[in-house]
């Protein structure tokens, strides 16, 4: 099982930047493909952002093309979620995944893709 733990949340005002970290423990990260998914309230958790396990592909939703770039730092044990041009309706709670499973291939962009989670940070945009 791998542990997850976010971090980097806050307030920003519209159009500013935040880059989220997900720090893992457990197994290296090295062979785990990653995603970033967000919860706003009342709404249903959705997919944000994917990154292969070596890395070389990237997945995201539309509405963050182009504004949020995932990327990983397998030394140490750290997937991020840089985001610009942040809008207020990017407010909820992020929250980093992995299938938890090495080597995994998948369409990433499903929640039942994966197995382990962190516990969320949470993203306040104010116009």
């Amino acid at each position: 099982q791998v542990q997850l733990v976010e971090s980097g949340g806050g307030l920003v005002q519209a159009g500013g930047s935040l880059r989220l970290s997900c720090a893992a423990s457990g197994p290296t990260l090295g062979t785990y493909a990653m995603g970033w998914f967000r919860q706003a309230p009342g709404k249903e958790r959705e997919f944000v952002a994917a990154i292969t396990w070596s890395g070389g592909t990237t997945y995201y939703a539309d509405f963050v093309k182009g504004r949020f770039t995932i990327s990983r730092e397998n030394a140490k044990n750290t997937v991020y979620l840089q985001m610009n041009s942040l809008k207020p309706e990017d407010t909820a709670v992020y929250f980093c995944a992995t299938p938890s499973r090495q080597y995994y291939r998948g369409s990433y962009q499903s929640p039942h893709e994966y197995t382990d989670w962190g516990q969320g940070t949470q993203v306040t945009v104010s116009s």
